[in-house]
């Protein structure tokens, strides 16, 4: 234990690895987190020509979007709906812009997917439906979804068989009609802010612990630990140990502030609303925050097991840029091919640590396996850990060998 803590304390101390603490830290919790409620998604416009150009108000701006979906009532039925476009209507006859804008976006939607037949194919604008669509025709909101949902499976080659048994079934278990609050910030939370931190993570873990193993290299202290018996051994255990302790606080450091951002301009308001207000042709029975649940350990086991591949290239190579590079390269390298491959290919790449994503949950995507069929986020919050976790025997042993050479 004091040698571990001796060996952690050692990494801490270094300025690079305090400097990419603090770079990551200001780039998701401060830039992605507070910045991003406060200026640049939810403050009220007022450049359009500008990436930055909105006010300064974003909490102030959430909790009047927040209150306007509180109007259309606790679920998401016909009526609510109806009312929604009816407003997004009178609202844009009066001239008034910021008040829809919000929860337009939710509404074009759920209307293009489930009401195609309405959209003007002669409107100059045929995308923007809520502007003219006649309310009194959106009916059978459900029905329609389960219709749009059953032709998405089939468009997909996922029709027929178990594979439609198995999502239709899960999907089943979604109760409706659906609870409803404000969709946006969730979409912001989910599919922008945790959909991108284990990619994020990558970086900053590649750069502190590729040198793990090849640093002692380019510090020749292989003598030194030759000359206490078994020294080499402890010595490379409790570097991993002290690897995926870091990559564990620095997971805990980012959630931590994401999560106090999120409380402080969110609140709890629609955690229980269905993942399907966010994407109506999921399948996954989920609300919002068993997703926020599901994708925070999604990247906290990916950390893990991007840690333990590191380790492992870190002792087959004495070189910290080189180390650093494949390192690099395990991350975004399959990021970068992945688009030339096969569907089937692309799937297994998905599987490496901090590879897939875990905004998986909201697709329909299975793993054909011994002949049963796996939901895809079911393997990617588990295989990743488990590929860490192998290497990490064979880091020790490699570095060890070499050390004894």
């Amino acid at each position: 234990m004091e040698l571990f803590r001796l060996e952690h304390k050692k990494l801490w101390r270094k300025t690079s690895v305090r400097i990419s603490v603090l770079l990551c830290f200001a780039y998701v919790v401060i830039f992605g987190g507070v910045l991003s409620y406060q200026w640049f998604e939810f403050g009220s416009s007022h450049d359009v020509t500008s990436a930055f150009g909105n006010n300064f108000d974003g909490y102030a701006m959430i909790r009047s979007y927040q209150a306007r979906a509180d109007s259309y009532g606790a679920y998401l039925t016909d009526g609510a709906l109806q009312r929604m476009v009816r407003d997004i209507q009178q609202d844009n006859d009066r001239g008034i812009y910021w008040q829809n804008a919000d929860s337009r976006s939710t509404v074009s939607g759920y209307l293009s997917q489930l009401y195609p037949e309405l959209e003007d194919a002669d409107n100059a604008y045929p995308t923007l439906m809520e502007y003219y669509v006649d309310s009194a025709r959106l009916t059978d909101f459900y029905g329609r979804r389960q219709a749009a949902l059953e032709q998405f499976l089939h468009l997909q080659g996922q029709g027929t068989g178990e594979e439609r048994a198995m999502l239709l079934a899960m999907n089943g278990k979604v109760d409706e009609p659906f609870r409803y609050g404000w969709v946006r910030g969730w979409q912001f939370v989910l599919g922008n802010s945790l959909a991108d931190l284990g990619v994020i993570m990558a970086l900053f873990l590649a750069v502190v612990l590729a040198p793990t193993f090849s640093g002692e290299w380019h510090s020749n202290t292989a003598p030194l630990l030759l000359t206490t018996d078994g020294g080499w051994r402890r010595l490379a255990r409790v570097k991993v140990l002290s690897g995926l302790a870091f990559a564990i606080e620095l997971f805990a450091l980012l959630a931590a502030g994401g999560v106090a951002a999120q409380l402080v301009y969110l609140g709890t308001a629609g955690w229980d609303m269905p993942i399907q207000t966010m994407k109506l042709l999921a399948v996954a029975p989920m609300n919002m925050l068993q997703a926020e649940i599901y994708e925070y350990a999604f990247a906290l086991l990916g950390a893990i097991g991007f840690t333990g591949v590191v380790m492992l290239l870190s002792a087959l190579v004495k070189s910290n840029v080189l180390a650093l590079l494949l390192s690099l390269a395990a991350a975004y390298g399959p990021m970068m091919i992945a688009q030339y491959l096969p569907y089937g290919l692309q799937s297994a790449l998905g599987l490496l640590p901090l590879v897939g994503s875990g905004t998986d949950i909201f697709r329909t995507n299975t793993f054909h396996i011994f002949g049963k069929y796996i939901w895809s986020p079911y393997l990617l919050i588990t295989v990743p850990v488990l590929i860490g976790l192998i290497c990490i025997p064979f880091a020790v042993m490699k570095w060890s060998r070499r050390q004894r050479a």
